[in-house]
């Protein structure tokens, strides 16, 4: 969960689910499950030569399907495509909520491309800083030595990474071992995507978890991915979907826990005390900040369902 820098409005984006570009079955799908974002895929989704038509299909849903309470995504190609400026320009007409882009390098990059969403946004007359981004910020190794500069503009909302692209563009034959935890320097791709985000004050997005019949597997990734500090993942099968909500939604005594603790420290400030026992624990500003974060969480998530 994020509070968008140039709207205000609290996003919600638990799980960001994939969606073929094109595809109007899967989007039919994906419309039906409780994914909090769907992203409209024109990337690696659809092959060169069905670019355009894809584009045209994925501008038409924007303008025409009813989406709901999903946020509507668009991960476009990459900045050096040939295909990126057409993207933007298209579905710029009747604007997604947010692009998730591929392959960033640097925040130069980012630059480059707020000024042609901006370009865009005047052009059509839509509200200024409205479209954001999804930064994909590990895909190549440039990103991963830039990752602590890619949040900083103020039109990105998230920062997520990325394993398979970064493993093919450094020829690593895998990127996890046989136990199936990442090998050293994905791991510590994830963990810059981490402290990326949350430097900046944006949402840390979790890459996907490929083997979509492995529910253990994923629950299990998912549990590592919340106690880190992640606050989404991303998904490509359906039934991934509430497996990730669940992990990224505050359990009710989890709720509970964070109100009584909220309660307790009203009381103690009335008393001029920020630090004190609780639960036999000592307790003090950190605490608070937590609690904070899991009940505006709660309330996120109750208001968009």
């Amino acid at each position: 969960m994020t509070q968008s820098p140039n709207t205000g409005d609290t996003t919600v984006r638990r799980s960001s689910h994939f969606v073929p570009g094109a595809n109007e079955r899967m989007l039919g799908k994906s419309l039906a499950t409780d994914a909090d974002s769907l992203v409209l895929d024109l990337e690696d989704a659809v092959t060169p030569d069905n670019k355009d038509s894809a584009r045209a299909t994925v501008s038409g849903w924007l303008g025409d399907v009813d989406f709901g309470a999903k946020e509507r995504v668009v991960r476009i190609n990459p900045l050096d495509s040939p295909w990126c400026v057409d993207d933007i320009a298209e579905t710029m007409v009747s604007p997604p909520d947010a692009y998730l882009v591929p392959k960033v390098n640097n925040a130069a990059e980012v630059v480059q491309l707020d000024a042609m969403v901006t370009r865009w946004e005047t052009e059509h007359g839509h509200p200024r800083g409205g479209v954001v981004l999804l930064v994909l910020g590990t895909e190549t190794p440039q990103g991963l030595l830039n990752i602590g500069e890619l949040a900083q503009h103020d039109r990105v909302d998230a920062l997520s990474w990325g394993a398979e692209d970064l493993s093919a563009a450094m020829g690593s034959k895998a990127n996890r071992d046989a136990t199936g935890a990442y090998l050293p320097v994905f791991e510590y791709a994830r963990v810059m995507c981490l402290v990326g985000a949350t430097a900046w004050n944006k949402q840390p997005l979790d890459t996907v978890f490929v083997d979509f019949r492995d529910d253990d597997g994923l629950a299990a990734e998912c549990a590592t991915s919340a106690a880190m500090g992640f606050t989404g993942k991303i998904t490509i099968h359906p039934a991934q979907i509430d497996i990730v909500n669940a992990a990224f939604t505050p359990s009710d005594a989890e709720l509970a826990d964070a109100q009584e603790l909220l309660e307790a420290f009203a009381d103690a400030e009335a008393a001029g005390r920020m630090a004190f026992a609780h639960r036999g624990q000592m307790v003090d500003v950190p605490h608070l900040t937590r609690a904070r974060k899991i009940v505006a969480t709660a309330d996120a998530i109750a208001e968009r369902v």
